[in-house]
């Protein structure tokens, strides 16, 4: 089934690719981003995004470009209906379907291959899977839940995981994974054999150690943090597996230190501001809305701590070390392949554990050395994951027969 039949009369790629949003706020929407990008540019693929929105890249909306010629991704807009999210991703997966099927009936257009990063369309080639619900759900039954928000999530979760045993079991389909992690979640769950491991990457002429200390005087002015303040960074969405919990805990057990902590993200399921003044920390804890220009968080952090409880691979953690900040980051990250304990970060054996990420902070705060250390060691370390070498990794994917196409995990 892969590749489909292409026009002799077409050298390009054309490829559908199938994602709600595309920016780069959040990590696996940053990382479609890139990707797309790098298929045009690099790979002179022909790319029809399905997409509900699209921000912070140059796209060609369908009808102003000449098929077969456009020199950016073709965005082919799907409706969004207002409500929850439940509602709009049922909705969204008709949708795609339905805007895919009229093109092709009705306009004509044939793809060599339909892309998606996790369960986006039933009839996908090819999906890189940036997260396992399966796994998540699990993690969501081990907490007690309350509230309607964590009622909602609890329902999609489940929709999601029904789709993944659908979808992730079909035998024409060819599936990769952004970790070995990740990976050996779907062939417990599904029993998923040549999974193609294609970790993410990061933007190196952005994300660097001279661009950070650039920005981090003026960074750590208008986030109000002075010269003695000891600035520790998360990044994410749905805090609780993030590891926030954990991390606040920790904050109350080095009160002599000074800790402040900056929380990128949102979760709608966490109230934050009743949390951490119901821990005496609404001084030392701030949040910020997610953000498409991430870079003058890390320039104002002085560690970047992940206490995750699952992390397909922790895109925010490799982006802080290509800019040479400090690192602590869980085993149960897919990241902690990449990265080298002791040398270039720090790995929290049991990220659940306060107590052992308080005495983490400690050391970090304590021995200023060892964090000089990480910070040089640590953006040699992000150079060997490059967005170039994912683009090329999945382009090999789409344009290969699934026969020749070489599992790396």
């Amino acid at each position: 089934m892969l590749p489909r039949q292409r026009s002799t009369l077409r050298a390009k790629l054309r490829i559908a690719v199938i994602s709600p949003s595309v920016s780069r706020r959040r990590g696996t929407e940053r990382a479609v981003a890139e990707l797309i990008t790098r298929l045009v540019a690099s790979h002179n693929c022909e790319v029809h995004l399905y997409a509900h929105e699209v921000e912070d890249i140059d796209v060609v909306p369908f009808g102003k470009s000449v098929s077969g010629s456009a020199t950016h991704p073709i965005w082919h807009r799907v409706p969004r209906i207002p409500g929850p999210h439940l509602l709009q991703f049922l909705f969204w997966m008709t949708y795609n379907h339905l805007w895919r099927s009229r093109d092709r009936w009705l306009r004509g257009i044939r793809f060599d291959a339909v892309f998606s990063p996790g369960v986006n369309a039933l009839d996908a080639d090819v999906i890189l899977v940036h997260a396992v619900f399966h796994r998540l759900r699990e993690l969501q039954k081990s907490r007690r839940l309350s509230g309607v928000h964590e009622l909602h999530r609890s329902l999609y979760y489940s929709l999601v995981c029904l789709l993944e045993g659908a979808v992730y079991r079909q035998s024409s389909l060819r599936l990769a994974a952004v970790s070995k992690h990740t990976a050996a979640q779907l062939r417990h769950y599904f029993g998923s054999k040549d999974i193609v491991v294609i970790p993410n990457g990061v933007d190196l002429s952005y994300f660097s150690a001279s661009n950070r200390l650039a920005l981090r005087a003026d960074a750590r002015r208008n986030l109000n943090y002075s010269s003695t303040d000891v600035v520790v960074l998360l990044v994410g969405n749905d805090f609780h597996t993030k590891g926030l919990p954990t991390l606040l805990n920790s904050l109350s057990l080095c009160r002599n230190l000074p800790l402040r902590l900056c929380v990128v993200g949102s979760d709608a399921s966490f109230d934050g501001v009743k949390r951490i003044t119901d821990m005496s920390l609404r001084d030392r804890v701030t949040f910020a809305p997610e953000s498409t220009d991430i870079l003058p968080f890390y320039a104002a952090a002085d560690i970047y701590v992940a206490p995750s409880r699952e992390d397909s691979f922790n895109l925010p953690a490799l982006e802080a070390m290509a800019c040479g900040v400090p690192v602590v980051v869980s085993a149960h990250a897919g990241i902690t392949e990449y990265v080298r304990h002791g040398v270039d970060c720090l790995v929290l054996r049991n990220p659940e554990d306060p107590h052992e990420l308080a005495e983490t902070l400690r050391l970090f705060v304590n021995d200023p050395s060892m964090a000089a250390k990480f910070g040089a060691n640590s953006p040699t370390t992000a150079s060997t994951l490059s967005w170039d070498r994912h683009a090329e990794s999945v382009y090999r994917l789409l344009n290969c027969p699934s026969s020749s196409a070489s599992p790396q995990s």
